[in-house]
């Protein structure tokens, strides 16, 4: 296990030279994710179908992500709705990706596009690579070997961060959406892809991540991040875990994203994330920069102990927390 790196927990507790640290916690988060394109493409977003449900109706898109590659996404657009909040929902770890979050098959709680176009929002769910359409023909869920070969210097985490811009640029062209009140949700994997965007792209105005993290420095599974099983997530931090020191910790990204409304949801008996007291002692850490930028109450740790799901009484702190900040 990784011993305990006092680099990150203690280092946020004044605010007065934020701008400059900010800076600085970008480009080291920005290194970790590995090599990305300096701009994103053209999207040329084209509705394939769509069907009309009571209150709403959920739209089958695609659009490219980068010069080669177009990728489908589930929209949700409720009915009467103009200038409406928008999410962004990202997938967990599921074999089927976007269709777990359109209520189509897998968990009915992480049903999260479909269930929050219920309650007026317009809602995407893409597919990450590796996920659902986009399992490399002859390869497993999540097997990221191919992406590798192709893109060595870069990360699956970074990829997918630049594939969920994409999904907002997407959300921005769509009529019914007001462009500035645009959040992200998303549980597990998608928890941990909503704290990395929230902390990257001023565009997010509020996140809702469960399950999506556990302290680098206090993790005794570090190592999944390099590989677990056939996914490895973050190849950037084999040095940093063969060394045992962090140049950055999950308080600075959750710091990176102040003043953007914060909710994170925490399981204390996650069975991927061990050590999951750290979360809120990685929140408490965050919220000097938080309280510094006149936001204290922007952000929150919640807890519960259903294990690695999104149970019922969470989904309506979510439910709760969207309708306060977005």
């Amino acid at each position: 296990m990784p011993k305990p790196n006092a680099t990150a927990i203690d280092s946020l507790a004044e605010v007065t030279d934020w701008p400059k640290q900010r800076k600085g916690i970008q480009d080291i988060l920005r290194k970790l994710l590995g090599k990305l394109p300096k701009q994103r493409v053209d999207l040329q977003l084209k509705t394939i179908d769509e069907q009309d449900f009571p209150g709403y109706s959920r739209r089958r898109v695609n659009y490219f992500v980068d010069e080669w590659e177009r990728v489908t996404a589930w929209v949700f657009v409720p009915e009467f709705e103009e200038d409406a909040p928008a999410l962004l929902c990202c997938h967990s770890e599921v074999p089927q990706g976007k269709d777990e979050c359109a209520g189509l098959e897998g968990d009915p709680n992480l049903a999260l596009a479909k269930h929050y176009a219920e309650l007026g929002f317009v809602t995407i769910a893409p597919d990450t690579i590796t996920a659902g359409e986009r399992v490399v023909p002859g390869k497993p869920p999540y097997d990221t070997s191919v992406f590798y070969k192709e893109h060595s210097k870069s990360s699956a985490l970074g990829r997918m961060f630049i594939d969920y811009q994409h999904a907002i640029d997407a959300l921005a062209e769509i009529n019914h959406v007001d462009d500035e009140r645009i959040g992200v949700v998303g549980h597990g994997l998608g928890g941990t892809n909503a704290l990395i965007l929230s902390a990257l792209d001023d565009r997010i105005r509020t996140c809702v991540a469960s399950c999506g993290f556990t302290r680098f420095a206090e993790d005794p599974g570090i190592s999944r991040w390099l590989e677990d099983d056939v996914f490895t997530a973050l190849p950037q931090l084999q040095k940093p875990i063969e060394d045992d020191e962090f140049p950055i910790d999950w308080e600075q990204i959750i710091a990176l994203a102040a003043p953007t409304p914060m909710l994170t949801i925490t399981a204390l008996n996650d069975d991927r994330h061990a050590n999951t007291a750290s979360c809120d002692a990685a929140v408490e850490s965050a919220r000097p920069i938080y309280r510094g930028l006149a936001a204290g109450r922007a952000i929150s740790n919640v807890t519960h102990k259903k294990g690695r799901t999104f149970p019922i009484e969470a989904l309506t702190q979510a439910d709760e927390w969207f309708d306060s900040w977005l």
